[in-house]
């Protein structure tokens, strides 16, 4: 398993598209640390085989894989780990699939209590937001970095997410999220790398030196 980074660039990706290789390497070579494999669509095979070759490209570049929602999936292509809504089932049952190793976020929205609950059942990061007006979930409850400062003693990564840019995202950052939690501003992106490259100069000291 590719060891988990303590903060930098999290890579999102939105739905199936025809180059999705070749973005997630441009987004890979510009900084990312960690890769969610995020696709809401039934195409059970098409998925499979997508987050199967993504998985080997992340291991070929040293990054992590994390799959949005779906541990059958997770545990069937040997991602690193899984990311959890709220709808998503329970930490404990993804656990015990996924292993003692596997990585495993949960979503708290704008809950400082959903965080420490969370934490308290063995999260090994945790994700607030959104923070800024969305164009993934327009509806997303909205999120205060406040929320990031309190759970400053948790103990487990904090993720930024929501529409977030780079030139809202030093807030956030100074807040004290170990991760900016990208989608838009990277993949949609006319240069994918030149934009993660954006946002992993934030976290300096992590830059892939690439």
């Amino acid at each position: 398993m590719t060891p988990f980074a303590t903060r930098g660039l999290y890579a999102i990706t939105d739905g199936p598209r025809d180059d999705l290789l070749d973005v997630v390497t441009q987004a890979l070579a510009g900084g990312a640390r960690l890769l969610q494999y995020r696709d809401k669509t039934t195409d059970h095979a098409r998925r499979h085989a997508e987050a199967g070759a993504l998985q080997r490209l992340c291991r070929s570049c040293g990054a992590v894989l994390i799959v949005n929602d779906d541990v059958a999936l997770a545990q069937a292509i040997h991602a690193d780990g899984v990311h959890l809504g709220r709808e998503d089932g329970e930490l404990a049952a993804a656990r015990a699939a996924l292993g003692s190793q596997a990585i495993i976020g949960v979503s708290c929205y704008d809950s400082i209590d959903r965080a420490r609950a969370a934490v308290a059942a063995g999260a090994d990061y945790i994700a607030f937001g959104a923070f800024f007006p969305s164009p993934t979930k327009p509806h997303a409850p909205r999120a205060t970095p406040e929320l990031l400062r309190q759970s400053a003693t948790f103990g487990v990564p904090r993720v930024a997410i929501g529409g977030i840019t780079p030139d809202n995202a030093p807030s956030l950052v100074s807040a004290g999220a170990d991760f900016l939690a990208v989608i838009s501003a990277v993949f949609r992106a006319p240069d994918v790398r030149a934009a993660a490259q954006r946002f992993a100069h934030f976290y300096p000291s992590d830059r892939d030196p690439r």
